[in-house]
């Protein structure tokens, strides 16, 4: 057996292990690299660290620091309950306020797992308060949450567009964050069109009166800000390929039925909000919502590194409030660090004994470059529908080099293809955002649920992959 077909094996069972057993992906890459770079190889200990992405370690680490800071003092709790009030009891807009709100937080450098967990609990709670399909609210935030999270400065576009970067592809990353977000954009029309939205628009607005408002004297079911309520588990495959448990905030409906209820208005203890919703603007928030802009501002105006400065932004909110960041270093998403460096090290260590090129050569002989393609668009769609979304496009991108190197295929839009196809199916219930969404409906049958999910999340498998490659690769871009 050849080095590179045993080396292609190896990631092959990596991948099965992380998928079937609670361990991290990342770790096991780390392991594979140590095994294969050593004893099939012949790399020393500088060989195998040679791939390992020194720069993505400092933007996740750097972001998620960041964003951490801002879950600690409560900056995210006023992001949701602003977003909330604006739909002024057009029961209609809750569900898009909720996908732009989770597109946003992604956007702007929030881990996809996290703004889900941030925003699903208070999604589901009005979805029971007001007779909205929990199918269409939960899916609703997981697209939100991926529209956003292709942006030059997010987590997985950060990631994608380094990788396109060190294997010196031609890369758009504007055209990948609009792929990702037309794409999204679309299936959520779809369906809020299919799951009850045109009723929705049909009951107009409900009035605080009728217990259905959004004034000082309702709040969203359970009452108070996201970080008072009780926690829910769904367990599924989560963001590092394991089989692992999400954990997020779940509430309950007041008074246990679906009929909207006002709820009494109380201090938050921990915020010292007069109105109990979390949200009054303190000047630590005001400073993480100064931070965040800034983030954008130097990321994109002046072609900072994403990583470094918001360390820095991170440090800062750090000195001025410690008490407030006390425990932000402990929610830094190291899972993700661990997969994300694993698997590229891995990877780097494939790039070393020639097995990319060597995979690579094989797939562009298949001899008919777009069938190549959308088998590659589907193994991503399959895979990360149990797996890691990022770690199968860490894996796939550089797997497809000297494929796209042929130049019969555009590797703008490949690249976009599989960075769809990879991440729309975190829909499905075994991915860590479906299990948080599954974990975060209140007052449901979680079978059904669960099946509806499961269902939806095989449809998308079946249907994006071969649209993303019909709409990006076949027409040539890049």
């Amino acid at each position: 057996m050849s080095p590179e077909l045993i080396s292609i094996l190896v990631l092959v069972v990596v991948f099965v292990i992380a998928t079937t057993r609670s361990v991290n992906m990342g770790a096991l890459a780390f392991a594979a690299a140590f095994g294969v770079g050593t004893l099939v190889a012949d790399l020393d200990a500088d060989g195998i660290f040679a791939g390992f992405p020194g720069d993505l370690f400092v933007v996740l680490v750097g972001v998620t620091y960041l964003f951490a800071i801002a879950r600690a003092n409560g900056t995210t709790d006023w992001l949701v309950h602003a977003a909330v009030r604006l739909v002024r009891g057009r029961v209609a807009l809750i569900p898009w306020v909720m996908f732009a709100l989770t597109g946003a937080l992604t956007a702007i450098g929030a881990v996809s797992p996290a703004a889900v967990a941030i925003v699903a609990p208070v999604a589901l709670s009005f979805a029971t308060r007001y007779s909205i399909s929990p199918l269409l609210m939960g899916t609703m935030v997981v697209h939100g949450a991926q529209a956003g999270g292709f942006s030059p400065i997010s987590i997985y576009g950060s990631i994608v567009n380094g990788i396109v970067e060190r294997e010196k592809l031609p890369g758009s990353e504007v055209g990948l964050f609009l792929a990702s977000l037309v794409a999204n954009l679309l299936i959520a029309a779809v369906l809020f069109a299919v799951l009850g939205g045109r009723k929705l628009w049909a009951r107009g607005a409900v009035t605080p009166e009728a217990g259905g408002g959004l004034g000082e004297g309702a709040e969203p079911s359970g009452g108070g800000s996201s970080s008072e309520r009780g926690s829910g588990t769904g367990t599924g495959k989560d963001g590092t390929g394991k089989d692992g448990t999400g954990t997020g905030p779940s509430t309950t409906p007041a008074g246990g039925g679906t009929a909207p209820t006002a709820v009494a208005v109380r201090p938050d203890r921990e915020t010292g909000d007069a109105d109990g919703t979390g949200v009054r603007l303190t000047p630590a928030r005001i400073a993480t919502l100064a931070a965040l802009v800034a983030l954008v501002v130097a990321v994109l105006g002046f072609d900072l590194d994403a990583g470094l400065t918001a360390v820095s932004l991170a440090v800062v909110l750090s000195t001025a409030w410690p008490d407030d960041s006390r425990r932000a270093v402990g929610e830094i998403a190291w899972s993700t660090v661990l997969l994300i460096c694993g698997v590229l090290t891995y990877v780097g260590v494939l790039e070393e004994m020639g097995t990319i090129t060597w995979a690579g050569e094989g797939v562009g002989g298949i001899g008919v470059p777009l069938l190549a393609a959308v088998l590659l668009c589907y193994i991503g769609a399959i895979v990360s529908a149990f797996a890691s979304s990022v770690g199968i496009m860490g894996a796939l991108i550089p797997l497809a080099v000297p494929f796209l190197a042929q130049g019969e295929i555009g590797a703008v839009g490949m690249v976009a293809a599989l960075a769809v196809s990879a991440t729309v199916v975190d829909v499905s219930p075994f991915s860590t955002n479906g299990a948080l969404v599954l974990a975060a409906a209140p007052d449901v049958d979680r079978d059904r649920f669960f099946r509806q999910l499961m269902v939806y999340g095989g449809i998308v498998v079946a249907a994006v992959p071969a649209l993303a490659w019909l709409v990006l690769v076949v027409p040539g871009f890049g």
